[in-house]
Order: structure tokens, then C-alpha cells, then sequence
């Protein structure tokens, strides 16, 4: 889960620095294209995750298992 956080970490910085208006096109568009990357990278962990929860929760039948509901902002 270390490459899932530091991803994470890495997303957020960018985002902060294209919410500041400052980069230039060039910049922007390369920093958008590296957090499309790194949001990717930290779905597939997350779905990997709940994957591997479901198997490990019910490994006989890891279908059956409900999706986990989303938290509420701020949790």
C-alpha cells in the first residue's frame, strides 16, 4: 500500500499547484497528464483492495459480497 500513498500524496501536491493558476500551458498539461496517471494507479490499488477484502471475507463465494458504500465527505 506504500506506492498507493505516496501516489496520493504526489496527486494531491499537483492538484495544488494547478489550483494556484500559476504553471504555464505546457506545465499544466503535463501535470493534468501525470495525475490522470497517478488517479489510475490509485483506483486499480483501491479495486485491488476490495478485491482482495471480498476473498478474503467470504473466498468461497467473493461474488456474493456487497460493494463497499462510498464515506460521506469529509471522513
Amino acid at each position: 500500500m506504500a506506492h498507493f500513498e505516496t501516489s496520493l500524496d504526489e496527486l494531491e501536491r499537483l492538484v495544488g499547484r494547478m489550483e494556484l493558476g500559476e504553471l504555464s500551458l505546457e506545465e499544466s498539461l503535463a501535470a493534468y497528464e501525470r495525475g490522470v496517471g497517478l488517479y489510475r494507479s490509485c483506483r486499480t490499488a483501491l479495486e485491488q483492495a476490495e478485491l482482495r477484502v471480498r476473498l478474503l471475507s467470504d473466498p468461497d463465494r467473493p461474488d456474493t459480497a456487497e460493494p463497499f458504500a462510498p464515506l460521506p465527505d469529509g471522513e
